[in-house]
C-alpha cells in the first residue's frame, strides 16, 4: 500500500547570493550591468522555486495537483512513497547544476516525511530533517563537489543571468525547463513550458516583473535612469518589506490545507497586487520590481514614487488581511513592515543600497512591528500619514507663500547629531528665528491663510515650548521630505 509522501525543498541563501560580487573584476563592471545583474540573478532564484517542484511531478508522471506551494525560495509537494528515490536523484541534479551555476553561493536543500498523524507533528518532523540537511547542504553530490574549478566559471554564469533573464525576460511569454540542465530555466524553451502571461491559464507561473520603460521605449529603465525621473531631489531608492510573523502563523496552521491556502494567498496578493499596482499612471514610468516572494518584495526606482507606492501598498495589505485573516487570532502575518533606502548619487552601488535597504528593514523589525524605516526615522503607519500632512504645509510655505528654503534646514538642525553634540556653527539655538523668517514674508494677501498654516507647523513640529524645540519623528521625517521635494 502507497504512503503519502511531504517532500519540502528550500534555496539556502539568496540574499547573500544577490549582493556577491560578479565574476570579473568589480571595478570593471558598470553601474548598469551590476544592475542587470542583480535583477537577473532575482527573477532566476524567484522562478527556480516555481518550475522545479512542477518539472518534478512531470518527470514522475503525477498530477499537478500535488504541488502543495511553490515560489518564495521553497515549495511543497505530496508524493505516493515509491516516487521518493527518483524525486531525490532529480533535486540532487538540480542542487549540482545550482551549484555549477553560482559557483557555490546558492544551495538547495530538501527533507521528507510520511504523511502520518497531526499536521503539527508532520510539520515538526519536516522541520527536523531539514535542519539535517541545512547543517549538510554537500549531502548527496557528486565527488567533485569540493573540487576547485568544478563550478562553471562565474563570467559565464553572470552573462547567462544578465541575458536571459535580465534582459530578454522582461518581454518573454513563457519560461521552460529540461533535465538536461536542470537548474538552467530557458526563455520559451524546454522539455517542459509554463506561461509568465497572467492569462495563462492554470499552468502559468505567478510573476511580478513589471519595468519602466528607456528613454529610447525599449527595454528597461535603469536605476539612474529612474533617478531622473524623481520629483526634487534626482535620486532613486530601494524599497523592501516583508509581512510581520508570517512564520508563527504558518506554523499554528491546523492542516496542511490550511498551510497551503495561507502560502498561495500571501505569494498571489504580492504577485498580483504589486504588479497591478506598479503598472498604474503614476508608477509605471517610475519603478521597477527587483523580486517578489512569498512573503516579502523588492522594488526600486525614484524615491519620491517609492514612498507613495510603499504607503498604497500597506493600504492594500491592511485590506486584504481583514477580508481573509479576520478569523485568524492575534496579529501575527497581519501587518506589514518595510524601509526605503535613498542613493546618495544616481551611480551609486545597486547591491550596497539594496543591502542598505534590508539592514533598516531588519531593524525597523526587531524595534517594531507595522511600521516604515523612511528617511532616517522608523515610523507607524500612521505617522507616515502625518508626516505627509506636514509635508505638504511645509512645501507650501516654500511654493505658495515664498518662505525660503532656508527655514527647513534650521528644522532639519533640531535633530542633527552635530547639533546635538554641541557644534555652535550648525545648532539651532534660537529657534523663534522661525517665526521672526516666516514674520518677513507675511503680507496682506492671503494672510489669514498664511497666519494658520504657520501655527498648525509650529505646533505640530516644534512644540508647546520654543524655548526647548525638538522635532518628533514624524516632524524629522516632514522636513526631511519637504527638503527633497524642494531640491533643485
Amino acid at each position: 500500500m502507497s504512503i503519502q509522501i511531504f517532500l519540502q525543498g528550500k534555496l539556502l541563501d539568496i540574499q547573500s547570493f544577490l549582493v556577491s560580487p560578479p565574476g570579473s573584476a568589480p571595478d570593471s563592471v558598470s553601474a548598469a550591468d551590476q544592475e542587470a545583474l542583480a535583477v537577473g540573478r532575482s527573477r532566476w532564484a524567484a522562478l527556480l522555486s516555481e518550475a522545479v517542484p512542477r518539472a518534478l511531478l512531470a518527470e514522475l508522471g503525477l498530477s499537478r495537483i500535488l504541488l502543495g506551494s511553490s515560489g518564495g525560495g521553497q515549495f511543497l509537494v505530496v508524493l505516493p512513497s515509491e516516487a521518493l528515490g527518483q524525486a531525490e536523484a532529480l533535486l540532487t541534479a538540480v542542487q549540482e547544476g545550482i551549484h555549477e551555476l553560482t559557483g557555490g553561493r546558492l544551495k538547495l536543500v530538501w527533507a521528507a516525511t510520511e504523511n502520518l498523524g497531526d499536521w503539527s507533528i508532520v510539520r515538526k518532523r519536516l522541520s527536523e530533517a531539514m535542519a539535517l540537511r541545512r547543517g549538510a547542504p554537500a549531502s548527496g553530490c557528486r565527488q567533485d563537489f569540493f573540487t576547485p574549478g568544478a563550478a562553471l566559471a562565474p563570467e559565464a554564469s553572470d552573462h547567462y543571468f544578465r541575458e536571459e533573464f535580465g534582459r530578454l525576460f522582461t518581454e518573454a511569454d513563457s519560461i521552460g525547463w529540461s533535465p538536461e540542465a536542470p537548474a538552467r530555466l530557458r526563455i520559451g524553451e524546454g522539455k517542459y513550458t509554463w506561461s509568465l502571461r497572467s492569462n495563462g491559464g492554470e499552468d502559468s507561473l505567478p510573476s511580478a516583473r513589471h519595468t519602466a520603460p528607456s528613454e529610447s521605449g525599449s527595454g528597461r529603465a535603469t536605476a539612474a535612469t529612474l533617478a531622473g525621473r524623481a520629483e526634487g531631489l534626482p535620486a532613486w531608492g530601494m524599497l523592501r518589506g516583508d509581512v510581520d510573523n508570517l512564520g508563527i502563523r504558518l506554523r499554528r496552521a491546523q492542516s496542511i490545507e490550511e498551510h497551503v491556502q495561507l502560502s498561495v494567498m500571501y505569494k498571489n496578493f504580492f504577485a498580483g497586487e504589486l504588479e497591478v499596482l506598479c503598472s498604474l499612471p503614476e508608477f509605471w514610468r517610475k519603478v521597477n520590481i527587483l523580486y517578489c516572494g512569498g512573503d516579502d518584495f523588492a522594488v526600486y526606482g525614484a524615491w519620491d514614487a517609492l514612498i507613495r507606492l510603499a504607503r498604497e501598498l500597506r493600504r492594500l495589505f491592511h485590506r486584504f488581511s481583514d477580508e481573509n485573516l479576520k478569523d485568524f487570532p492575534g496579529p501575527d502575518g497581519k501587518t506589514l513592515t518595510m524601509a526605503l533606502a535613498v542613493a546618495s548619487h544616481p551611480e551609486a552601488s545597486f547591491t550596497a543600497l539594496y543591502q542598505q535597504a534590508g539592514e533598516q528593514l531588519e531593524a525597523a523589525k526587531n524595534a517594531d512591528k507595522d511600521c516604515f524605516s523612511l528617511l532616517g526615522r522608523t515610523l507607524e503607519w500612521k505617522q507616515v500619514g502625518e508626516a505627509a500632512e506636514l509635508k505638504d504645509a511645509l512645501i507650501r510655505m516654500v511654493r505658495e507663500f515664498g518662505c525660503p528654503r532656508q527655514f527647513l534646514l534650521e528644522l532639519a538642525s533640531l535633530t542633527r547629531p552635530e547639533a546635538l553634540a554641541g557644534n555652535r556653527e550648525d545648532r539651532f539655538e534660537r529657534p523663534w528665528r522661525l517665526n521672526r523668517r516666516l514674520n518677513r514674508v507675511s503680507g496682506t494677501v492671503r494672510e489669514r491663510e498664511f497666519q494658520k498654516l504657520r501655527a498648525h507647523i509650529a505646533a505640530q513640529m516644534l512644540g508647546k515650548s520654543v524655548a526647548h524645540a525638538k522635532l518628533r519623528p514624524a516632524g524629522s521625517v516632514a522636513v526631511a521630505w519637504a527638503r527633497l521635494l524642494t531640491e533643485v
